[in-house]
């Protein structure tokens, strides 16, 4: 499988597809999060590292992140896919990641830009609700019966109540879209000059799955 980069604004429904590619693929998922605290575990000289800016609350610069993201593309569990999900996040990391991939001989495989109208990026993000007992995230907007809870700020699945995030507001989502395509155009056409990046509607979550498989079996995966 061809290795993928997943470019998304919050809300955009990143975490939906991953999940979808993973269970029906067999991606592994890089989340750089989760790969620092993952190998912040290990007791090795970068492990310790990782531990020791994690414990201080320091953002591990672009070195670390490097090393962690170099020792986990060659674990066994992505020799046949994986997904980058947060990294890179800017040039530089895209440029180090570049580097990486050079030293091992690897593909970078293809970046899929996430792309969704302004007006229902609002609903997802202000009409989110989260169980404060289990963590599970409805939203009372949504078309997906899945996704609304049956009484109002109520869970579905063990009666928690339902709450909204402080940030879970126009104003706040508007700063942090801005924020992100700030940041991310140029690694947009970055990659557009390579010729890697496709653009995929994430409108509605079973068609963003099946634009992302009719990719992958036109470029013969």
């Amino acid at each position: 499988m061809k290795n993928l980069i997943l470019l998304a604004v919050q809300g955009a429904g990143k975490g939906t597809l991953a999940k979808s590619l993973i269970d029906k693929f067999g991606y592994a998922h890089i989340s750089t999060g989760d790969l620092l605290r993952e190998r912040s575990s290990i007791d090795d000289d970068l492990g310790r590292e990782i531990k020791n800016l994690i414990d201080n609350g320091i953002f591990a610069p672009n070195d670390i992140i490097f090393k962690a993201i170099e020792d986990k593309i060659t674990k066994e569990e992505c020799k046949n896919g994986y997904i980058l999900d947060g990294f890179p996040r800017n040039i530089e990391q895209a440029k180090g990641y570049d580097e990486i991939l050079k030293k091992l001989n690897k593909d970078i495989g293809i970046v899929l830009n996430l792309t969704i109208p302004e007006d229902l990026l609002i609903k997802r993000i202000t009409g989110r609700r989260m169980c404060k007992d289990c963590g599970a995230i409805y939203n009372i907007y949504s078309d997906d019966p899945n996704l609304l809870p049956e009484k109002d700020n109520v869970c579905n699945k063990c009666n928690g109540e339902l709450y909204q995030r402080a940030d879970d507001n126009e104003e706040a989502m508007k700063t942090r879209v801005n924020t992100y395509y700030k940041v991310t155009a140029p690694l947009i056409d970055y990659y557009k000059e390579k010729g890697i990046l496709y653009e995929i509607d994430s409108t509605e979550a079973p068609k963003t799955l099946a634009q992302v498989e009719e990719l992958l079996k036109k470029l013969g995966e």
